[in-house]
C-alpha cells in the first residue's frame, strides 16, 4: 500500500508541475489556490487528524499570515523574511490558543476556536488603521528572487508548488519521528500516553502551534496570489471549508488534504457546466460522499485495499489448514 501511495504521489507531482504549460491563466490560478489551501489543510490535518484536537480557527490563521505578509511588504520587508515572520507569528498565537485544549475537549474546544476565529475577523474588519477595515489591502506585489520575477501566473504557481512540497516533506518527516507517534498517542488515549511518559501538555500545544504556523504560511502565499485581501475572505466559511478538505480527503491520512483540497477547490469549477445549480450539485455530492465514505476518499481506498489483501490471503490460509489436518 505504501509503495502504491509513493508512486501515486510522485506521478501526481510530475503532473502538477507540467499542468501550467497546458492551462490558461484562470486554470493556473486555481492550481495555485489548490496548492495554498493544501498547505493550510496539512496544518489542520496535523492538529485534528493526528493530534485529535478540534479547531475551527484555521481560516483565521490564514488571515493572520496574509495580513502580516501584506503589511510587512508595505513596510519594505523582503518577502522571505515576511514569509518566515508570518509563520512565526501564527505559531506563537497558535501556541496560546492551544492552552484551552489542555482544559476542554471535543465540542467545547470547537466553541473556543470558533470564538477566536470570530475575534480575528472582527479585528481585521474594525481596526482600519492597521488592516484597512472593509476596504482591505490591495496592490500586494508578488516577490522576485535573484532576478527571477514571480509576477506571472505560471512562475508563481511553480513557486507555491515547490513551497508545498518542501513543507509537506517536513511534516511527513516529523510524523515519522517520535513526535508523530506522540501526537497519535495523545489522539488515541491521552491518559495512557501520560502514563507512558508522554508530555501530553507539550505535544497538545505543539500540535496547535505547528498546525497554525502552516495556516500562517499558507496565508503568506495567498496574499501575493490574489494581490488583494479583505476580512470576509478569512471568516468562518474558510475554516469550515478547510475542515471539509481534511474530512473529505481522509482525516489522519497524510495525502488526505491533497485530495480534499482538490475536491473543494477544483470540483466546484468543473461543475459550473450545470450553470446556476453547480453549488447544489456540489453540496449533494459531498453529502453522498460522506454518507458512503465517512473515513474520506483515501480512507475508503485504504479500506478497499486492506479487504482485497485479506481476500487474497484467505485461500492460502485455508489451504495451509487443510495440509495440517492431512
Amino acid at each position: 500500500m505504501k509503495g502504491v501511495a509513493y508512486a501515486a504521489a510522485a506521478l501526481g507531482l510530475a503532473l502538477a508541475a507540467a499542468l501550467p504549460f497546458f492551462l490558461k491563466p484562470y486554470g493556473i490560478y486555481l492550481l495555485s489556490l489548490w496548492a495554498v489551501t493544501t498547505i493550510a489543510a496539512l496544518g489542520l490535518n496535523l492538529t485534528l487528524g493526528y493530534a485529535g484536537q478540534i479547531s475551527l480557527a484555521q481560516g483565521a490563521f490564514v488571515g493572520i499570515g496574509a495580513y502580516a505578509t501584506a503589511l510587512l511588504g508595505k513596510a519594505g520587508v523582503p518577502f522571505p523574511a515576511a514569509f518566515a515572520l508570518s509563520g512565526g507569528l501564527a505559531f506563537l498565537i497558535g501556541w496560546g490558543l492551544g492552552y484551552p485544549a489542555l482544559r476542554v475537549q471535543h465540542h467545547y474546544l470547537a466553541f473556543v476556536t470558533l470564538a477566536f476565529s470570530t475575534l480575528v475577523f472582527l479585528v481585521l474588519r474594525n481596526e482600519e488603521w492597521l488592516t484597512g477595515g472593509i476596504y482591505g489591502i490591495n496592490n500586494i506585489p508578488r516577490p522576485a528572487f535573484f532576478g527571477w520575477s514571480l509576477a506571472k501566473a505560471p512562475a508563481y504557481y511553480l513557486f507555491t508548488l515547490a513551497t508545498l512540497v518542501v513543507l509537506a516533506l517536513g511534516e511527513w518527516g516529523m510524523l515519522r519521528s517520535p513526535w508523530g507517534r506522540a501526537f497519535m498517542a495523545v489522539r488515541e488515549n491521552p491518559v495512557r500516553a501520560l502514563s507512558l511518559g508522554v508530555d501530553t501538555r507539550r505535544y497538545t500545544l505543539m500540535a496547535f502551534a505547528i498546525g497554525s504556523a502552516m495556516g500562517g504560511l499558507a496565508g503568506a502565499l495567498y496574499a501575493p496570489l490574489v494581490q488583494f485581501i479583505e476580512p470576509n475572505s478569512f471568516g468562518l466559511g474558510l475554516s469550515l471549508n478547510l475542515l471539509l478538505m481534511v474530512i473529505v480527503g481522509g482525516s489522519g491520512i497524510f495525502l488526505g488534504p491533497f485530495v480534499g483540497a482538490g475536491v473543494a477547490v477544483l470540483l466546484p469549477e468543473w461543475l459550473r457546466v450545470t450553470e446556476g445549480y453547480y453549488l447544489m450539485v456540489y453540496a449533494a455530492l459531498v453529502m453522498v460522499l460522506m454518507a458512503f465514505c465517512p473515513s474520506g476518499i483515501l480512507g475508503a481506498v485504504r479500506l478497499a485495499f486492506e479487504r482485497g489483501t485479506r481476500r487474497r490471503l484467505a485461500p492460502s490460509s485455508s489451504a495451509l489448514g487443510e495440509r495440517g489436518e492431512a
